[in-house]
């Protein structure tokens, strides 16, 4: 498996660190946004009242709001005068709540006086909402107070409040819950592709599949406390973290007949914008909740796409894979499918068809995504042995995404890493000679060829020179990328990082500092402290380095985090001769913003007063953790 022939151009090559993945970010490939989507008129001749219709905010009422909101903030969280408060505020909320809501200072007032409400105020501002429910989901600031009213249903789930049922015979807590939340599904499945084909009210419909399945996903909740709509639309992340909470099996339920929706008008979702982005994250709740239902949906899209017309290359799904919109639903796609489906899709449509997506500046996401996704050595065995001669060139058309995908899937399955750590030495001209393998942490960590990294000009056909030591020691470190530093933390976890693990300890002292310092780099030191291919001995060997260096560490924002994981696993003899350097400038760390919280890690004060006191307590310590290493071992 060669890689292209290094030609002139090739020998002083700085790789780009990867299109961003922004709207029409510069170099993505992604074409600039359009014109803005037209809400669609509500259908059977239903009108909506004029803005002007609505009741304003004045200045007064907008006046006792703020008040009391800051009234609220100053009183304790527990008590009957904060219980009261907020029943008298929240009275008052509810016979303006349309006002608040569609008002831009009110809005963000209410959103904040939801977070303390109880259920039964919560449930009368959402019936003082309900009847203007298009108008409120499509407004600006009011698709934010739906939101927020919506993710209270999680918390008043885990604690709903011990209210009995009143004398009239109203439902309890929880039927008032669910009524809400199932109320207002009702309301959106009636109008499904309204809701999600506007571009506020596809937030409201995402927040509700959120809160049906029982899974908030951080990228949506950073949306939400996130800036302006436009900015808040982008493509799910590699990996979405999600919290999980209870929901009542009705509401399971109901997020499989809303999800239903998306099977009526399959090819709107899959080529409309803002409506994928309802989809997308309906796939990603029903992986977690609904497998059974998520693989149904993933077969309607698949279905779709294999059924149109096939393009000059062969699959017709070669051309969704290049397209913006339906790309993105593509890579949600491929993270929630099992590994039987993975293999057809590559057998069917993505075989023979790599290097070609690999080079494309829209189709190159979704094979990162696809990499990301495969489990198992019978998929990654065919997928290596068509991509990697390509790893080069793949590198220097800037996107190194998809070779730190490939990687990531050595590292994951377990087989090909000692064949991508040498195309990698091939690729970065640091393979031959063996003297400037010593020079490859540095090179990956800044995607950059040993000639450019160094300054060099080799002509064409020149035998590489050797690696000059003197040269390597007196340079600076590069600025850390956050791709070169994901590169280096998946080969740190490789069987065998004796290659990398030899390059870091050749590091002078300065040279690894900058690299904890770094918020890219910082987190290859973590890797060196937790990857279980890294031996106690070799850590120590690699960290050796950085001695004399401790209390820069300790006064820096990225390093004293390092510091402190440095610190959590050193043994007695290590924690005296840290303590020790930071002593000397204990007056300097105390006024670190950063350093004074290293010394109080470290218990400084009493090291320097009572040394004796001290080594107990450490040993104590040291006791406790051997303690829970063997049991954890067991």
């Amino acid at each position: 498996m060669g890689l292209v022939p290094r030609s002139p151009h090739q020998a002083g090559r700085r790789f780009p660190a990867g299109g961003k993945r922004g709207r029409g970010a510069k170099g993505s490939g992604r074409p600039p946004p359009g014109r803005q989507r037209q809400p669609c008129p509500p259908p059977d001749g239903r009108s909506e009242p004029a803005p002007d219709a609505h009741p304003h905010l004045s200045p007064e009422a907008l006046g006792y709001f703020r008040r009391a909101l800051s009234a609220l903030k100053e009183v304790p969280e527990t008590g009957e005068e904060r219980e009261l408060m907020v029943h008298n505020v929240l009275k008052e909320v509810e016979a303006q709540a349309l006002a608040l809501a569609t008002n831009r200072a009110g809005s963000e007032m209410l959103q904040e006086l939801l977070g303390f409400s109880p259920l039964k105020p919560l449930c009368r501002v959402w019936a003082a909402l309900r009847p203007n429910l298009r108008f409120v989901a499509c407004h600006r600031c009011g698709v934010h107070v739906l939101q927020s009213a919506l993710l209270q249903l999680p918390r008043l789930l885990g604690n709903p409040a011990e209210e009995e049922a009143e004398e009239d015979g109203k439902d309890g807590p929880l039927e008032a819950l669910e009524e809400l939340g199932l109320g207002l599904a009702a309301e959106v499945c009636d109008d499904f592709l309204f809701y999600c084909g506007d571009t506020r009210g596809s937030f409201v419909v995402r927040t509700l599949l959120q809160v049906l399945g029982g899974t908030l996903l951080e990228s949506e909740r950073a949306r939400h406390r996130g800036s302006q709509l436009p900015e808040a639309q982008r493509a799910p992340s590699r990996e979405c973290k999600a919290t999980d909470f209870e929901v009542p099996e009705t509401f399971l339920n109901c997020l499989q007949n809303l999800s239903s929706c998306f099977l009526k008008d399959i090819a709107v979702f899959i080529t409309d914008k803002i409506s994928s982005f309802c989809l997308q994250v309906a796939l990603q709740i029903l992986h977690r909740k609904l497998p059974q239902f998520c693989a149904h949906l993933c077969n309607a899209v698949m279905g779709y796409l294999s059924s149109r017309n096939s393009s000059a290359d062969g699959s017709p799904l070669l051309l969704f894979l290049r397209d913006q919109t339906s790309s993105r639903l593509l890579e949600q796609v491929l993270l929630v499918s099992e590994p039987p489906r993975l293999q057809s899709l590559f057998e069917d449509h993505f075989q023979g068809q790599l290097q070609t997506l690999a080079a494309h500046p829209i189709a190159n996401f979704p094979l990162q995504r696809f990499l990301d996704a495969i489990t198992t050595p019978e998929l990654l065995s065919p997928v290596f042995e068509e991509l990697s001669p390509a790893l080069e060139a793949v590198l220097a058309q800037g996107h190194s995404g998809v070779v730190i995908a490939l990687v990531g899937a050595c590292h994951r399955v377990g087989i090909h890493q000692a064949q991508v750590l040498q195309l990698l030495l091939e690729a970065f001209h640091c393979a031959e000679p063996s003297s400037r393998q010593v020079a490859c942490v540095p090179l990956f960590a800044t995607l950059m060829t040993y000639e450019v990294y160094y300054g060099l000009a080799e002509e064409e056909g020149a035998v590489p020179a050797e690696h000059q030591v003197e040269m390597a020691t007196a340079r600076d470190l590069g600025e850390v990328t956050v791709l070169g530093s994901l590169l280096l933390q998946h080969l740190l976890h490789f069987s065998s990082p004796g290659i990398i693990l030899r390059s870091l300890g050749a590091l002078t002292g300065p040279q690894l500092l900058t690299l904890a310092q770094s918020p890219a780099g910082s987190h290859v030191l973590d890797a060196v402290l937790t990857s279980p291919s890294v031996t106690r001995k070799q850590c120590r060997r690699v960290l050796k380095t950085l001695k004399g260096q401790y209390v820069a560490l300790a006064c820096s924002r990225h390093g004293s985090r390092v510091l402190d994981a440095i610190w959590s696993g050193a043994a007695l003899g290590a924690r005296k001769e840290i303590a020790a350097e930071l002593g000397a400038r204990n007056q300097e760390l105390i006024r670190d913003p950063f350093g004074h919280h290293v010394a109080r890690n470290v218990a400084l004060t009493t090291f320097l007063k009572r040394r004796e006191a001290w080594e107990q307590q450490q040993g104590a310590v040291a006791k406790r953790r051997r303690a829970l290493n063997s049991i954890l071992e067991d």
